[in-house]
């Protein structure tokens, strides 16, 4: 967990208590200090102890020297606390690197120094624990999917979930209390996310959702949401430069050039001929008749459609070909194969200019390019058997762990 998604979860632990804290603190520093202007606080990770002295890291900007005061109050809050009255008080040489700690009383002002009135305090194993039982939290209660619309003043989102099994829809419904984070455009994890609104969703966006669904499955009360916009690429390889980490491709579907950066957080794996051709087969099975590719009917070679990356197609966990994890003779589930493929590098896919790939990647900025979340190789006869299957093949940013907190498969 990074430092800054600690402090996030520090902010659930705490809850209520800093409520409290904001007014029994204020009083009592206001006395020491004299003036509530000087009074301050900061949240942040613990380097390192040294005396009285912390070292805090606040996940960005400086780190801080704080200088617990002789008079400071100090406590101890336990995981799901929500009132300090139950807090443990505890001694400077009791807080270890690691903790995480909110401290309230004056700064310099230069940021880079701090003497603190009162230090509340939430342990390592403490804070591992929340974020372990968040984690599961979202996958019990998860749902994914791409924004169909958006209904601001009903606070509505319709969410669809394509397959080849048919599309499934989700209403995702807002209250004045959830919360909503937009992914960075140059990034997939929850902890580079910034605050937003529901304002800020537009369709095509990838979203996902923590909270109550209704019976059916079709509705969603939600607490947390994270958003952001992953498009994703069925492409032919033009160029790598494999120590630069970067592969420039051709979209087959716009026909653009586009660069795309490959760091060591992406997701990369080739499909091994023989997987990809039976999956290629249970495609074609499964798809509709009529349909390209669909009803035994011999496909043409034209690639899916681009577009915004997709939800994972919901498997019901069942052993099918390729140990896939589908239904038996239903859709295969591309999530499950791609989670039992070995990692790999730029280097070791060797792609030659010509190569079929898929990938999903970051927005990007008019500054930086793509950056890859998942970038497949070995796809061509995925992408001529199926044409038209190019909704449910899609991946999303959360598919192989990331994403969104919590990781995993978006549970449907």
């Amino acid at each position: 967990m990074s430092k800054k998604f600690k402090v996030l979860v520090l902010a659930g632990l705490v809850g209520l208590a800093l409520a409290s804290l904001d007014l029994e603190g204020r009083a009592g520093a206001q006395t020491a200090e004299g003036a509530q202007s000087s009074i301050a606080k900061r949240i942040g990770i613990v380097k390192a102890v040294s005396g009285s002295t912390l070292t805090l890291s606040q996940g960005t900007g400086p780190d801080v020297s704080v200088t617990v005061q002789p008079t400071a109050r100090m406590l101890r809050l336990a995981p799901g606390e929500k009132d300090l009255k139950n807090a443990t008080p505890i001694q400077v040489q009791d807080i270890q690197a690691g903790d995480t700690v909110r401290v309230r009383g004056s700064a310099a002002q230069d940021g880079t120094s701090f003497s603190a009135l009162e230090v509340i305090v939430i342990t390592k194993a403490a804070v591992a624990a929340v974020s372990d039982q968040i984690k599961q939290d979202w996958q019990k209660r998860g749902v994914g999917g791409r924004v169909e619309s958006v209904d601001a003043g009903a606070g509505n989102v319709n969410l669809a979930m394509p397959s080849l099994a048919g599309k499934k829809t989700l209403v995702v419904h807002t209250t004045p209390s959830t919360v909503v984070y937009r992914y960075a455009a140059d990034s997939p994890k929850p902890e580079d996310a910034k605050k937003s609104s529901l304002q800020e969703i537009q369709p095509g966006d990838q979203l996902r959702a923590r909270g109550n669904r209704n019976a059916d499955g079709t509705e969603i009360a939600a607490e947390e949401i994270f958003a952001g916009t992953f498009p994703q690429f069925a492409a032919t390889v033009k160029s790598v430069d494999a120590s630069g980490g970067t592969v420039t491709v051709q979209d087959l579907a716009s026909k653009k050039t586009i660069e795309v950066k490959v760091t060591s957080d992406s997701q990369v794996r080739k499909i091994p001929t023989e997987m990809a051709q039976m999956f290629a087969m249970r495609l074609k099975g499964s798809m509709p008749a009529g349909m390209p590719g669909g009803g035994g009917q011999r496909s043409s070679s034209t690639p899916p459609a681009t577009g915004q990356a997709g939800p994972p197609t919901a498997g019901s966990g069942g052993n099918g070909a390729m140990g896939a994890g589908g239904r038996p003779n239903g859709p295969p589930d591309l999530q499950r194969v791609l989670s039992r493929l070995p990692s790999s590098s730029l280097a070791d896919l060797n792609l030659q200019k010509g190569d079929a790939v898929i990938i999903l990647a970051t927005e990007g900025t008019p500054s930086t390019p793509h950056t890859a979340i998942t970038l497949l190789s070995g796809v061509e006869p995925i992408l001529q058997a199926a044409p038209s299957a190019g909704q449910a093949m899609m991946l999303t940013p959360w598919n192989l762990g990331g994403g969104a907190p919590g990781g995993g498969d978006a549970s449907q």
